[in-house]
């Protein structure tokens, strides 16, 4: 699962840090840019919640495989219009088939969060395990950021060696096919394979009840948890609030996760320098998820008051950040990108995944 998410990410950052040569070399103007990453963020948003009700209801492995498969066939559809220069040949048809490949992209790519911190909950649910939880669950969301990582790293060297910008698109649409594959053959609950967890207990005493009262000749099969519906997940404590601060988030990270590189180019850095310095920021949001993790691990499981504090000092840092980003010298904007992965990484990575499981 961490490979899987990894690769996601991998394959969801690689179009951002080839932004300036899409609009210099491919043809496509800021808007349409700006309008991919509102198309993909939309199907995004939709695609969870359904994503999530899929990977309750059907195997949840096959559901991360198939959007891994599907990830990488629509990086690969707009290396097709890369390639063919659909823009050159109708704009209107370019901007139009670019768009619905990344619609249906943001489908795809929502599978790996809902589905894969359901299957890391079906796997540390043990008493240990849940005390624990915030380190384990920091540990394992670094594999969005280490995609990041890679993707900026993969452009660089990409673009230092020479090759045309669109391989930074087709290696990562080739690795999330070849993952999916190994996906497909992972196993989403320890009860297929006979570990016992307390969760899986409690479901096999219920189910042993359920049995002692079938009539004779009568079957009852363990087809796992139970799916919930919409309505009552959002009955569940405190999930409606931690949703509308995730939001805030998101709305933060996304706009430098899809930007960053383009304003930095815009800054008069160079490409290959511009994708190393975002880098940065994907870097600071890895210790962000472990620290808050960890220290609401302390706090016995209390997580809102950490990631309050968070919020409130990403507050002073965005501020800074919007008002004087463009004089800043290098060093010091170093430093704050820095600042900023771990203040939105933390509280990004644990409601995501502790907060969840929890």
């Amino acid at each position: 699962t961490f490979g899987g998410y990894f690769m996601a990410h991998f394959s969801r950052k690689c179009y951002s840090t080839v932004k300036t040569k899409l609009q210099d070399d491919a043809g496509y103007d800021a808007l349409i840019l700006s309008a991919m990453d509102t198309t993909f963020m939309g199907s995004y948003a939709i695609g969870n919640i359904i994503s999530g009700k899929l990977g309750d209801t059907f195997n949840p492995t096959t559901i991360l495989a198939i959007g891994l498969f599907g990830s990488g066939a629509c990086l690969f559809f707009v290396n097709v219009a890369i390639w063919f220069d659909f823009h050159s040949f109708d704009a209107a048809l370019g901007n139009f088939f670019i768009l619905a490949v990344y619609f249906i992209f943001g489908f795809f790519q929502s599978t790996g969060g809902p589905v894969g911190t359901a299957v890391m909950g079906n796997w540390f649910c043990d008493e240990e395990s849940v005390r624990r939880r915030g380190l384990i669950f920091g540990l394992w969301t670094c594999h969005q950021y280490c995609g990041d990582v890679t993707a900026g790293l993969c452009t660089y060297v990409v673009l230092k060696i020479g090759l045309p910008y669109w391989w930074a698109l087709l290696i990562p649409s080739i690795t999330n096919i070849l993952w999916g594959v190994l996906t497909v053959q992972l196993i989403p609950d320890p009860a297929e394979v006979g570990i016992i967890t307390p969760e899986v207990r409690i479901r096999l005493e219920k189910l042993a009840a359920k049995r002692a009262e079938l009539k004779e000749g009568e079957e009852l099969v363990d087809e796992g948890p139970k799916a919930i519906s919409y309505a009552n997940a959002l009955r569940i404590p405190m999930v409606a609030q931690y949703a509308l601060a995730f939001g805030f988030f998101k709305l933060t990270n996304y706009c430098l996760f899809f930007w960053l590189p383009y304003f930095l180019e815009k800054r008069n850095f160079d490409d290959k320098t511009a994708n190393l310095i975002a880098v940065i920021y994907s870097v600071g949001m890895m210790p962000g998820g472990i620290i808050v993790g960890v220290v609401s691990d302390w706090f016995g499981g209390r997580r809102a008051c950490v990631i309050g504090t968070f919020m409130t000092c990403l507050f002073v840092f965005l501020g800074v950040f919007a008002l004087y980003s463009e004089v800043l010298n290098t060093v010091v904007l170093l430093a704050m990108l820095f600042m900023m992965g771990i203040l939105v990484g933390g509280p990004n990575n644990i409601i995501t995944s502790a907060v969840a499981a929890d």
